[in-house]
């Protein structure tokens, strides 16, 4: 918008210093001329009276030397004009024949005009210009006392008709350019005016999107501006507000599980001893453990990102075999293969613990509530250079449409899934850069991969969730050799 609006001004600024400046240098020129011929006309008429009086040559050179600024003028006197007045005759080009003859014509000075201008000068009996080699000329025709017509030439030069055109031209184009100059610094500081203001709304918007959701915009700038400020700092507040009341709605809700979940530990308790009520209490504990944090989580009054803060992450070898510790008793119960490869030395990864517990917590429990019993599973850690992938697969039926599984809360309900799952993995994953992808797996089944990007680049622009576009594929530290290649 800024420089819109200098583009604009520049324009318009412009068009005007045109309009007028092209008109006024050529009154400028026409002026320059007029004065040069105005100085030829006063050089001409102070040799007509001397012209009234004698024609004597002498006198007449005397005259148009003090008259005449340079050598640029000349008296031309018809024959017949120069005879019977002054007192001296001598070497003034007359030849009498006899009493009463005619004299012959008397040029004094250079002649640069054509003999029928000044033919025509004398004819007419009024004054003419005419261009000669180098300028031109002005004649002016004289009435002498013998009645004849003599011509007083004045030559103006060129240089004389522009004679300080160019400095006026330069002033005027001077004045043009600091016109033009001046429009380009008004037309800014009123594109600062508005341009800042709107600046500062695309910043608050950004940081407003990061979850920084104290940002808010100054009032300020052009009406409009300041009323997209005044809708801009409405909406901010409404989103502080409705999430403050998810986060109490969501803590009421954690809270109302508090008390199944004290019937649930005094019935694990009294089961008694064995693998399976170890377990029974084992899950218990870690569910109220879960819903301490949802509830703490919720209540907690700040912004929460999803960005992965300096220092967090845990070690993805222990996590994993922690968990499938866990899995693996009911696993046992069920009759189910498991395998599990990858993990005989830390992989460090930046994710919290907890949230690649919740991951893998989701993906395992669905192979034991989508997949039959007796249906194997693995999981494999690949550790590389600059990402880690993790790998569930299993030997059920697969997923037939695994873009829409990828969707958050488009479970089918038939198999009471709702998506949330796999949502929680995908998060985890793009958190640091990386993704999950669903594919079949080397057992038959349906294979669930995990990019954990270890670089911390920031996340990557995607087409659709769990796909992204120009991944470049790290060297991978493989610990085990697999038949077929990722997906």
């Amino acid at each position: 918008m800024r420089w819109a609006l200098v583009k604009v001004c520049v324009a318009v600024t412009t068009m005007v210093v045109v309009a007028f400046a092209v008109p006024l240098g050529l009154v400028i020129r026409e002026m320059a001329r007029d004065r040069a011929f105005s100085n030829a006309e006063r050089e001409a008429a102070a040799v007509a009276p001397a012209l009234s009086i004698t024609t004597d040559r002498a006198e007449l050179e005397k005259v148009v030397a003090s008259a005449a600024s340079d050598a640029g003028m000349a008296v031309h006197i018809p024959a017949g004009g120069s005879g019977g007045s002054g007192s001296g005759d001598s070497g003034a080009n007359v030849d009498t024949d006899g009493a009463g003859g005619k004299s012959q014509a008397v040029d004094i000075g250079r002649q640069r005009a054509a003999d029928k201008d000044i033919a025509m000068t004398r004819r007419l009996g009024r004054a003419s210009t005419t261009e000669v080699p180098g300028g031109s000329t002005l004649l002016q025709p004289v009435a002498l006392s013998s009645g004849a017509i003599a011509v007083v030439e004045v030559y103006v030069p060129e240089a004389e008709v522009t004679n300080g055109l160019g400095t006026a031209w330069a002033v005027l184009a001077g004045v043009g350019v600091a016109l033009i100059v001046g429009s380009v610094a008004v037309a800014d500081r009123l594109g600062v005016r508005m341009v800042q203001p709107a600046q500062r709304l695309v910043e608050s918007a950004h940081e407003l999107g990061e979850g920084k959701l104290g940002a808010r915009v100054p009032e300020e700038g052009p009406t409009e501006l300041r009323l997209a400020a005044v809708a801009f700092n409405s909406m901010a507040d409404q989103v502080v507000q409705l999430l403050a009341n998810e986060r109490e709605l969501a803590a009421d809700l954690s809270h109302r599980l508090r008390t199944p979940l004290t019937v649930l530990r005094l019935n694990a308790a009294s089961l008694g001893d064995g693998p399976a009520a170890e377990q029974t209490r084992a899950a218990v504990a870690q569910l109220e453990r879960e819903v301490d944090t949802i509830i703490r989580t919720a209540r907690d009054a700040k912004p929460q990102t999803a960005a992965i803060g300096v220092g967090v992450g845990c070690d993805a070898a222990e996590v994993v075999r922690e968990r499938m510790d866990f899995w693996s008793a009911l696993a046992e119960d069920e009759g189910r293969k498991v395998r599990v490869a990858g993990v005989d030395r830390p992989v460090r990864i930046p994710v919290a613990r907890a949230d690649l517990v919740a991951a893998l917590d989701a993906l395992l429990g669905n192979v034991f509530r989508h997949t039959a019993e007796g249906t194997a599973f693995a999981v494999d850690v690949h550790n590389g250079e600059d990402a880690v992938i993790v790998l569930v697969s299993d030997a059920g039926p697969g997923i037939a449409d695994p873009q829409a599984a990828m969707a958050r809360g488009r479970g089918s309900g038939a198999d009471g899934s709702t998506g949330l799952g796999l949502d929680i993995v995908s998060r985890l994953a793009e958190s640091t850069g990386g993704d999950v992808r669903i594919g079949r797996s080397v057992l038959g089944g349906t294979e669930v991969r995990i990019w954990i990007q270890l670089d911390g680049r920031e996340p990557e622009r995607r087409g659709h969730r769990g796909s992204v576009r120009r991944r470049r594929t790290p060297r991978l530290v493989s610990t085990f050799n697999r038949p077929r290649s990722l997906p």
